[in-house]
């Protein structure tokens, strides 16, 4: 890395540092009641709020992408309906923490975080672990004591990193932890388990230390359900946030360009203006969709990821109101009953609308959720085979989640498809999680395409693994395709579900969806002449196309541009799945040679199969040199076998070029990836 990359990517952690900080002031004076703690009587001093509330258990997440909100809500909600403790469950992003160390005598505090990027705390917990870090150098909190759950995954370098920083800086302040430190595996797909097995052996725990009184759980609603009789121009139909209500106000500049933060909390509903099929196979689909941002002051890098918003199906929606004996036109409104709990969606509502757009109704089904419906079975044999379930992993694990069973499926097979109207839509809403956006690494460069944002995915759409049971089917994915063939007037009959296009009161009328813009660090070098290695099987090649289109943007706007050499290992199944082929040899002439295409298949007739991987090893030389030159190395794609495949490669490629140990070359290997030079986009 030279003195300039050096610099600019100091300067760049900064800027994100400023970005998230700025955007999380902007969210705190912008957001509607929906997105915060109804009423803290304006503070945001922790002991204060926990004390003005009467709260005597405190659990708090730092989540990026809802699923550390999620198991913190389900903590909390059982721990209130087992022990009757007065629960405060908030997101770290609304609270100052310098009175963490004063919180009322017993109150025990749980902390859910996930782990982003490369050990990174979540973007709006950023403040929360600089307190940490201060908290650690002046032992500052004796009087905590602790729980602590982090979410993450092991194929990542830094599995749970964040959580394990947070446990170093807590016990380094002098805070207490209660029973183990749990870790959630999503790369073993074990989280839920994980979960379980760590939440029993503290709520026992806690039962001992507290000398709690354990009782039969029961559910106890957290809002006061008040039905209504007609809609009005406040009332949410699925609109994404209030400013897009009838009533709402946007923001616009003098120009009638729509003004942000555009964030998890407030998107901006942009047109896709194009989108086609990328595969030639008749049994899979890729769909590469253009989005149009110029009505917006939405930025982005090339690098970036784009959020979208989807709607669920229209068969999984009936399904799910048929199952539960629910009309789609009731209109409700939900008052918190405790003034530190927010609201899950944007209310007043229709029943129809929340099951559509807010709520995450084909999601796995997790064990625990049949534990808290025994007490709704419609009888005793349905109760029965709840609890058997919710009581064995093993079982559940074979005839739920094996099966791609959404909770639904599930419940319709066990009652041999009778209703289950005897569960309470209040207990739906709260332990149902909120449908929440799909993320997909921009395909273009914002250098050459300012306005225009390209995404490319493929569609979610297989046979069940265990031959029998439901498809498995993506739910942004199958939007996507919706679109695309009712955009190109194509035949949509056969599409396996279907959506509803015009949204809510047709605000997604000319194929628009709501959309935001996720900042990644997978940055080219800002150095031309930097070389460059990529490594991008099958859609992880989205960003590389957006990073070579970057290249050729500036190459047509400087003069006598020295590039490095760009190094692209692409590999896809067969020749119909081989992503933007025709592009490739017109970037590789634009850019005079700079730029190079490995490509490889692993299902050609006849031919053995051959990875991203082995074609690494096959150019070790090449890699090496480059690696040697200051290459920036860049992996994008599955976190599973191919970017431990990659990895491995790169080890046994600089053990052998530079006869070192095979330690000694894992070491250097997270030396690049510490310094920046090997970055990685995997899911």
């Amino acid at each position: 890395m030279n003195s300039t990359d050096i610099v600019v990517f100091g300067l760049l952690a900064v800027g994100l540092f400023a970005y998230f900080k700025r955007e999380t002031l902007k969210e705190l004076l912008s957001s509607d009641d929906s997105d915060i703690a109804v009423t803290t009587g304006g503070s945001r001093d922790i002991a204060q709020i926990v004390r003005d509330n009467n709260k005597n258990y405190l659990v708090l997440f730092a989540s990026q992408t809802g699923t550390a909100e999620d198991y913190a809500k389900k903590f909390a909600k059982e721990l209130a309906a087992k022990f009757s403790l007065n629960v405060m469950c908030g997101d770290v992003e609304n609270y100052d923490f310098e009175t963490l160390n004063e919180l009322p005598e017993n109150c025990i505090v749980s902390i859910f975080i996930s782990t982003y990027g490369e050990g990174d705390f979540p973007d709006g917990a950023i403040n929360f672990e600089e307190f940490l870090s201060n908290a650690a150098d002046v032992n500052s909190l004796p009087n905590v004591n602790f729980t602590l759950f982090g979410l993450g995954n092991s194929t990542y370098e830094f599995y749970n990193g964040a959580a394990g920083k947070a446990l170093k800086h807590l016990e380094a302040a002098g805070a207490s932890i209660i029973g183990p430190y749990g870790q959630g595996d999503d790369g073993a797909g074990t989280t839920d388990e994980d979960y379980m097995s760590w939440k029993d052996a503290v709520m026992e725990l806690l039962k001992d230390q507290l000398k709690l009184d354990e009782h039969e759980q029961t559910f106890t609603p957290s809002f006061k359900y008040e039905p209504l009789s007609s809609i009005s121009e406040e009332t949410s139909l699925g609109e994404p946030s209030f400013q897009y209500l009838p009533v709402g106000k946007l923001s616009f500049n003098d120009a009638h360009i729509q003004l942000g933060p555009y964030d998890l909390s407030h998107p901006f509903v942009a047109p896709i203006v194009k989108s086609n099929e990328l595969f030639t196979s008749a049994d899979r689909n890729c769909i590469h969709s253009e989005i149009d941002i110029s009505g917006s002051n939405m930025k982005y890098s090339t690098g970036d990821h784009l959020g979208i918003w989807p709607s669920n199906a229209n068969e999984k929606v009936e399904q799910f109101l048929s199952t539960f004996g629910l009309d789609s036109n009731t209109i409700f409104d939900l008052k918190p009953l405790d003034s530190t709990v927010k609201l899950p969606f944007p209310v007043p509502t229709t029943i129809g609308a929340a099951v559509r757009n807010y709520m995450e109704i084909t999601g796995p089904v997790p064990r625990n959720l049949f534990a808290s419906l025994v007490q709704f079975a419609p009888n005793d044999e349905l109760k029965e085979k709840l609890t058997s379930l919710s009581q064995d992993k093993d079982l559940f694990a074979k005839e739920v989640t094996a099966k791609y069973l959404n909770l639904a499926d599930a419940l319709l097979q066990l009652s041999n498809g009778e209703k289950w109207s005897t569960v309470p839509w209040e207990f739906l809403i709260e332990a149902i999680p909120h449908l929440n956006p799909r993320y997909y690494s921009i395909s273009s460069s914002a250098l050459s395409e300012k306005q225009v944002i390209h995404i490319t995915s493929v569609v979610e759409n297989s046979e069940n693994p265990t031959g029998s049971g439901p498809r498995v089917l993506g739910v942004a994915t199958n939007l996507l395709r919706n679109i695309e063939l009712v955009e190109n007037k194509e035949d949509e009959s056969t599409l396996p579900i279907h959506y509803d296009l015009t949204g809510p009161r047709k605000l997604f009328s000319g194929f628009k969806l709501p959309v935001h813009v996720r900042r990644s660090t997978f940055r080219l070098p800002t150095n031309p002449s930097t070389p460059v290695l990529m490594i991008g099987p099958g859609t992880g090649v989205a960003p590389f196309r957006g990073f070579i289109r970057e290249r050729v943007a500036y190459v047509q706007t400087q003069e006598n541009v020295k590039l490095g050499k760009h190094l692209l290992f692409y590999g896809s199944r067969d020749t119909h799945d081989y992503l933007y082929k025709e592009e490739w040899p017109e970037y590789s002439k634009k850019l005079d040679g700079s730029f190079e295409m490995v490509v490889c298949h692993s299902r050609l007739p006849n031919v053995k199969k051959v990875y991203v991987q082995d074609k690494l090893r096959e150019r070790a030389s090449d890699v090496y040199q480059m690696i040697k030159d200051g290459a920036f190395i860049y992996v994008c794609g599955d976190a599973g076998s191919m970017a431990k495949g990659v990895s491995s490669a790169l080890v046994d490629i600089l053990s052998k070029e530079q006869s070192i140990s095979t330690e000694d070359a894992c070491e250097m290997i997270k030396m690049l990836k510490t310094s920046g030079r090997y970055q990685e986009d995997i899911w």
